[in-house]
């Protein structure tokens, strides 16, 4: 669970940091890894962490990056039961919204091309609290997908003191399974 935490914590460091950065230029990357290809105005870092999704042992690999005050991730998990794939999406989604201390969260349906058709694959807005107890605002998705002989839970973010909507939209937009 500390692993869901860690863009919340890394946003509000980066934030401030980032509070001088350029205009965002967003650029095409091929992340291989986890099967995805992202539009992302920053070169993103990796890191991998092993947690529980819906009882299941996840590996998780997530690419994030800074820009502009914006942080912006993507993260993947083969899951070992393919068939709980929809109750792993919606547990991490309650872990992340928890973890934030989300206020209201508005969802609708987030389904990128070639990705499961779930009732669990949302798109969802929500104010959350940095760890300075500063509002940030979070959009956030989750889908599955099948990738070879396995099912991948996925997750992509963008958190940012303030956050237009054309920035999430170019993110969200730009997935795609590969």
């Amino acid at each position: 669970m500390c692993f869901l935490r860690i863009p919340l914590v890394l946003c509000a460091l980066l934030v401030g940091l980032a509070a001088c950065s350029p205009a965002l230029e967003w650029r095409s990357l091929v992340l291989p890894e986890i099967g995805i290809e992202a539009s992302l105005p920053c070169k993103p870092e990796r890191a991998e962490r092993s947690v529980e999704l819906a009882g299941q042992a996840a590996q998780v690999v997530m690419h994030s990056c800074d820009a502009a005050g914006a942080t912006f991730a993507i993260a993947c998990a083969p899951l070992a039961e393919p068939s709980r794939a929809g109750a792993a999406l919606r547990h991490w989604r309650a872990a992340v919204l928890a973890a934030a201390q989300a206020g209201t969260a508005s969802d609708r349906p987030f389904q990128p091309e070639g990705a499961l058709d779930l009732p669990q694959s949302v798109r969802t807005a929500a104010e959350v609290s940095a760890p300075d107890g500063s509002s940030v605002h979070m959009q956030a998705a989750w889908f599955a997908r099948v990738r070879g002989d396995t099912v991948q839970a996925c997750h992509a973010m963008v958190y940012a003191r303030a956050l237009p909507p054309a920035t999430a939209d170019v993110f969200f937009a730009a997935l795609a399974l590969r």
